[in-house]
């Protein structure tokens, strides 16, 4: 039994109290331990089913295994996840056509962020896809889990809430003025209508806004929900970052790495202000000359990256790309590394389209 932060030994436990039974295998959280001779359960507890799945899975990079003593093998991350369902009870692990890697489905896009940041910092590298909605099939037709969502901010904020839920087919169903200047909102919005919608609610609300989501029902697919409306700033070489290629390609759009970082084909290092995706050389040295210059030697002048967390990196995926995880850094890469096997790829998808 507990009492305060010790445990000690006891022939019982009452109403209130903590106790440790070892002994029992297979139980699992919501069960009742009852008496034999009179076994009356509690019902069991029932937990929301899950609606946001991504796939995790062994670092299959160039530079895997970089860091000393990190967990690399798809046994020791098989092992890991099936520990975690032993007491994460809305998680579910399923198999792929891949043996290294996993299906992992679980509430939401945060709750699947904290297990890969748990088992980063437990020493793991992983490669964690794009979350995805988790879809039902019901009389032939496809069905999508929803969310109701409940928002509190300050009513100048109003407006932008309601434009960014809108983009993302969500539905209000009721909103109150409390009079004190601040607003509460009722939506229904599709599950993945809320992948990556905290981080801009908390920019558009400036860290003022509250927002918290319920698992609803089930209703038939929404439609298209745009996505990031950017490409990617994608390396084609492998090498070390410097900073007058970085210098040149900042016009581009926004850069996610630093002067000296280690690069590979395939890794993304910014966002793009076009749409579309382009092949960098953030490798590329200034060629050096015999020859003096006035302004040869002028110190060059970068802006700061956009450093992504976890969170932000998962946010920031599209369906061809996905995160690398390390115990030191969070990379987002292509699924393909390959240049051209990638152009190939968007080339035989534009023809068929046509």
């Amino acid at each position: 039994m507990t009492e305060g932060l010790e445990r000690k030994p006891a022939e019982k436990a009452g109403p209130g109290d903590i106790a440790a039974i070892a002994g029992i295998e297979e139980i699992m959280i919501g069960e009742t331990l009852a008496d034999p001779e009179n076994p009356v359960a509690l019902p069991l507890i029932k937990v929301d089913e899950p609606a946001i799945s991504m796939t995790i899975g062994t670092n299959n990079s160039p530079l895997v295994g970089k860091v000393k003593g990190a967990k690399v093998t798809a046994r020791l991350v098989k092992d890991r996840l099936e520990k975690e369902l032993i007491g994460n009870v809305s998680l579910r692990v399923l198999p792929t056509e891949r043996p290294d890697t996993w299906e992992v489905q679980g509430r939401g896009e945060l709750a699947l962020a904290i297990l890969v940041e748990q088992m980063r910092r437990e020493g793991y590298e992983l490669t964690v896809g794009k979350p995805q909605v988790v879809t039902k099939n019901i009389d032939g037709k496809v069905h999508e889990p929803v969310e109701r969502l409940t928002v509190d901010a300050p009513e100048e904020y109003m407006g932008a809430i309601t434009q960014l839920l809108s983009v993302r087919k969500g539905r209000m169903e009721n909103m109150v003025n409390h009079g004190t200047g601040w607003v509460r909102m009722d939506w229904l919005v599709p599950s993945r209508g809320l992948i990556g919608f905290r981080t801009e609610f908390l920019t558009e609300t400036r860290g003022t806004g509250i927002a918290n989501h319920v698992f609803e029902k089930f209703e038939p697919w929404f439609g298209d929900i745009r996505s990031r409306p950017n490409g990617s700033l994608v390396a084609d070489r492998a090498g070390v970052a410097v900073a007058f290629a970085m210098f040149n390609l900042q016009e581009r759009g926004t850069l996610f790495v630093e002067p000296t970082t280690e690069v590979y084909e395939g890794m993304i290092v910014g966002e793009n202000s076009r749409s579309d995706d382009m092949d960098v050389n953030i490798t590329k040295e200034k060629k050096l000359t015999n020859m003096r210059s006035a302004t040869g030697d002028e110190l060059v002048r970068l802006v700061p990256p956009r450093k992504l967390s976890l969170e932000q990196a998962l946010e920031f995926c599209r369906e061809d790309e996905c995160v690398e995880v390390t115990p030191e850094n969070v990379r987002i890469r292509k699924v393909i590394l390959d240049q051209k096997e990638r152009g190939r790829i968007t080339a035989n998808r534009k023809r068929q389209q046509q």
